[in-house]
């Protein structure tokens, strides 16, 4: 089984700001802008919020509720209306794709999301960033595969209640797949009965990939076992030894810029699903 960390939301390129996290320490995972896009975001909800009410104000009127929202991964049923035999899922094409495929991601494996979040406030009648605070990743959503189907295969009428994603916009294309949830999450040492996609729903250190005192959101404090000791594959794109050190208690990363999924090897790295599972397990944290 493989562990993937993968980039998705808002950032400094896609949208142009990080997505928010509330008063309450809630997150709200922003779509990126997409105009070939059916869903607006001003369709979205979270928790009774829309997310025009928020992107507006953040993206100082760049983006406004009747824009294109690439919603992907979707992982969440009350988001939108859904059609009967709804279910999480992710939609991944291109090179991306390409990297996903040759690492062997499939059914079984799991995604961790993160993406580029800081805090807001109320200013007036709008919102605004916390003045003093910085950006930093931090992991947001997980998918557990149940399959992969390619979207070609996927127009058919009995994936109806899937035609409604960004990815079936797009032309024919055989690199173009989607990634669907499974029902309940199977991994090692976990045996709670958890949904095997959701997202997190407040802000919590265990779940910041940035240190607590990095200047840049790509200096990552992880687990120490993450080190690449040995002969064990690095986390991928993340090759460079460079990027690496060690600590008595953590790993110490700077994580790479480009690149959507950074995939982990479950079998050199015993210890990741459980510990992605525990991340879950504490979700309410």
């Amino acid at each position: 089984m493989k562990l993937i960390l993968s980039r998705k939301g808002f950032d400094s390129a896609a949208g142009g700001v990080p997505s928010p996290i509330l008063p309450d320490g809630r997150l709200l995972a922003l779509p990126i802008p997409d105009a070939a896009s059916t869903i607006r975001y001003g369709d979205i909800t979270v928790d009774g919020t829309s997310l025009d009410s928020l992107v507006t104000p953040l993206t100082r009127g760049r983006i406004r509720a009747d824009d294109g929202a690439h919603l992907d991964p979707d992982l969440g049923a009350g988001m939108l209306p859904r059609a009967p035999g709804w279910r999480p899922l992710f939609g991944q094409s291109g090179q991306a794709q390409g990297h996903l495929r040759n690492q062997g991601v499939g059914a079984g494996d799991l995604f961790l999301f993160f993406g580029l979040f800081r805090r807001i406030e109320r200013h007036g009648t709008t919102w605004r960033w916390v003045p003093g605070t910085r950006p930093c990743h931090l992991i947001w959503g997980w998918l557990q595969i149940d399959s992969i189907l390619p979207v070609d295969e996927a127009r058919s009428p009995a994936y109806a209640w899937a035609h409604y994603h960004p990815h079936f916009r797009r032309g024919a294309d055989p690199n173009n797949a989607l990634y669907l949830a499974r029902q309940r999450l199977a991994l090692p040492g976990l045996d709670a009965p958890l949904p095997g996609a959701g997202t997190f729903p407040r802000a919590a250190p265990e779940r910041q990939l940035t240190a607590p005192d990095a200047e840049r959101v790509s200096q990552w404090h992880l687990p120490a076992w993450c080190y690449p000791q040995g002969n064990r594959p690095p986390l991928s794109y993340h090759a460079n030894r460079q990027r690496w050190r060690r600590h008595a208690d953590h790993a110490e990363l700077t994580a790479a810029a480009r690149g959507q999924e950074f995939v982990l090897d479950g079998e050199a790295y015993p210890e990741a699903l459980p510990w992605a599972g525990e991340l879950i397990r504490h979700r309410a944290g």
